[in-house]
């Protein structure tokens, strides 16, 4: 049974950081890339950020480009998203997610997600 089960939500003011991690249980090999996608109330889940398997390719949207870091752990299963310089827009659910390929989890065409994580920016 896949499990993503992310942490590290919560509020900050704008120009701040926040670290989000996905611990990752039972996938298989069909997955290849795992990611991050948001969600703000109204409209659709939007791409952030996805890393290959062996973490040497990383993809992110242009709108978190050069803000945010993805990067993985795979002695712990685990995924992490490194927020700075936060806004009010990145406001939303943040999810992680599972996919076969970067290019599948671009458009959000994913296997798998975890249960999301609030992160509240301030103005």
């Amino acid at each position: 049974q896949v499990q993503l089960v992310e942490s590290g939500g919560g509020l900050v003011q704008a120009g701040g950081s926040l670290r989000l991690s996905c611990a990752a249980s039972g996938l298989t090999f069909s997955i290849s890339a795992m990611g991050w996608l948001r969600q703000d109330p109204g409209k659709e889940r939007e791409f952030v950020a996805a890393i290959s398997w062996s973490g040497g390719v990383t993809r992110y949207a242009d709108s978190v480009k050069g803000r945010f870091t993805i990067s993985r752990d795979n002695a712990k299963n685990t995924v992490y998203l490194q927020m700075n310089s936060l806004k009010p827009e990145d406001t939303a659910v943040y999810y992680c997610a599972a996919a076969r390929s970067l290019s599948a989890m671009m458009i959000t065409q994913v296997d798998y997600w975890g249960q999301g994580t609030q992160v509240t920016v301030s103005s």
